[in-house]
C-alpha cells in the first residue's frame, strides 16, 4: 500500500529524536530531557485561575461545539492583547486554532502552491519547512548574522517570482534572538516591495529578557498575519489553543480573510472549555509571567556561562524564549555532523538535545539546541555531563586531526 510522497517528507527533529531516547531508555539508562520546550513539564504550573476556569466550563456543561472562528469573547480578548502590541485588528480578523501549529498549517495551505517558495529565517522552527513542503512549496532560508539580525542583502538575493511569503519568528526558536524594531521595519518593507505575505510568529512575546517590539508597531497597511497562542506564556501547552490575527489595515489580506475560515469550518472548531479558560488567561492576573521570566533568566545565564566555559563550544545569550543554540567548534571529528554529535551525546551521557540541522541545514548545521527549563540542579548535572563529553571529543578530535592544545 502506498503512502503519499508529501507525508514521507515530513520531519520534526524535536520529537523525531525521541525514538533514539527510547532505545537508550530500554537499556536502563536515565535520560535528561532537554529537547522539548514544555514549561508545564518542568515546574512552571498553569495558573490556578486558568485551571479553575476550565473546570468550571466543563462542570457547567459548556462542552459543545464552539463557533468555527472561535469564541466571540476570546476573540475580543485577543483583539485587546494584540491591539496593545500595536496591531490594527478587529474581532473579524481573529481565528482561534488548536495551537499555533494548526494556524500555521492553515496559512501554508492557503498561501503555498506547488512550485512556490516560502522564505524563512535560518535557523527556524521545523514545522515552517515541513508544512511548506507538504503543500508543494520550497522552503528558502535567509541568513541571520551572528548577532541575530537579518542579513537583508541575502534575503533580497533569494526573492524570486515564485516567492509567496516571508516568515518571521521573534523571539526565535531555536536561537532565542529577538528582532528589534528597525529590523522588523526593514523586513516589512522588503516583503511589501515584493508583494509577499508576512507570517510573524510571536508565541514567546511574553518571555523576553530585554525589549520586545511586536510587528504590529511597524505593519501599517502591509499584509501581516500574526500567529500567537497560550502554550508558552500561559503554560497551557497540552491544552492546544492558539490564534491567527490579520492586519485589518491590509486590503491584500481580504482574500485570505474569506478563505482561511473555510479550513476552520472543515475542522469544526477549537476546544470550547479551553477557549473559555483562555479568556481568563488574557484578562485574569498576569503576575506569574514576571516571576517565570526571572527564573528563566537565572537558568539562561547559568547555562550560557557553563557552555561558554567549555573548550570547543560557544553560545550567544538569547534575548527571549527558553532555548540556547550553542555552536560546535570545528576542532571535533564530524563537527558539522551535528546529528551524530547529538546522538553520541545521548548514548554517552543520557542528555537529550536536538541537532541544529533539524532547524534548517543551511544555517543550523554545526549547532545543537538545549531547552533550559529544568530545575537548576538538573541543568547542573546536564552541563557536567556535556562538559565531560565535549572534553573527550575534543581530545580525540585534536589527536586525529593533528591539532593539539598549546
Amino acid at each position: 500500500m502506498k503512502v503519499s510522497d508529501r507525508t514521507r517528507g515530513v520531519e520534526y527533529a524535536i520529537r523525531d529524536i525521541i525514538a533514539y531516547a527510547r532505545q537508550y531508555s530500554a537499556t536502563g539508562g536515565e535520560i535528561i530531557y532537554l529537547n522539548i520546550g514544555d514549561p508545564a513539564k518542568f515546574g512552571f504550573k498553569t495558573p490556578d485561575h486558568i485551571k479553575q476556569a476550565l473546570c468550571d466550563a466543563v462542570l457547567k456543561d459548556e462542552n459543545y461545539y464552539a463557533e468555527s472562528e472561535g469564541l466571540a469573547e476570546l476573540r475580543q480578548a485577543i483583539v485587546e492583547k494584540e491591539s496593545a502590541k500595536g496591531l490594527a485588528i478587529t474581532e473579524d480578523d481573529v481565528l482561534v486554532t488548536n495551537g499555533v501549529s494548526e494556524g500555521l498549517d492553515m496559512l501554508m495551505a492557503s498561501m503555498a502552491d506547488p512550485g512556490s517558495e516560502i522564505l524563512m529565517p535560518g535557523p527556524h522552527y521545523p514545522p515552517y519547512a515541513s508544512y511548506a513542503k507538504f503543500y508543494g512549496a520550497k522552503p528558502v532560508e535567509f541568513k541571520l548574522y551572528e548577532d541575530g539580525r537579518p542579513d537583508f542583502e541575502d534575503l533580497r538575493s533569494k526573492i524570486t517570482s515564485r516567492s509567496r511569503a516571508l516568515c518571521i519568528i521573534s523571539p526565535n526558536n531555536p536561537t532565542g534572538e529577538v528582532f528589534d524594531r528597525k529590523s522588523l521595519q526593514q523586513l516589512v518593507d522588503i516583503a511589501t516591495e515584493h508583494e509577499l505575505y508576512i507570517i510573524c510568529d510571536e508565541i514567546y512575546d511574553g518571555i523576553v529578557f530585554d525589549e520586545f517590539t511586536g510587528i504590529g508597531r511597524v505593519a501599517r497597511d502591509a499584509p501581516v498575519v500574526v500567529l500567537n497562542g497560550f502554550s508558552k506564556t500561559y503554560l497551557m501547552t497540552g491544552w492546544r489553543c492558539g490564534y491567527i490575527c490579520m492586519n485589518s489595515n491590509s486590503k491584500e489580506l481580504d482574500e485570505l480573510r474569506v478563505n482561511v475560515p473555510k479550513l476552520a469550518r472543515v475542522r469544526i472548531s477549537a476546544n470550547l472549555p479551553v477557549q473559555i479558560a483562555a479568556v481568563q488567561a488574557l484578562r485574569g492576573p498576569q503576575n506569574h509571567i514576571p516571576k517565570m521570566v526571572r527564573e528563566l533568566k537565572r537558568r539562561r545565564d547559568y547555562v550560557v556561562k557553563r557552555l561558554n566555559g567549555m573548550r570547543g563550544i560557544s553560545c550567544r545569550i538569547p534575548k527571549g524564549a527558553f532555548y540556547v543554540f550553542p555552536k560546535i567548534d570545528d576542532t571535533y571529528v564530524d563537527a558539522k555532523d551535528d546529528r551524530k554529535f547529538v546522538l553520541e551525546l545521548l548514548r554517552s551521557t543520557g542528555v537529550l538535545t536536538v541537532h541544529g540541522s533539524g532547524f534548517g541545514s543551511a544555517y543550523g548545521s554545526g549547532h545543537f539546541r538545549i531547552v533550559y527549563l529544568p530545575p537548576e540542579d538538573v541543568l547542573e548535572r546536564a552541563m557536567d555531563l556535556i562538559e565531560e563529553f565535549v572534553s573527550r571529543r575534543r581530545v580525540i578530535g585534536a589527536s586525529l586531526s593533528g591539532k593539539h592544545d598549546k
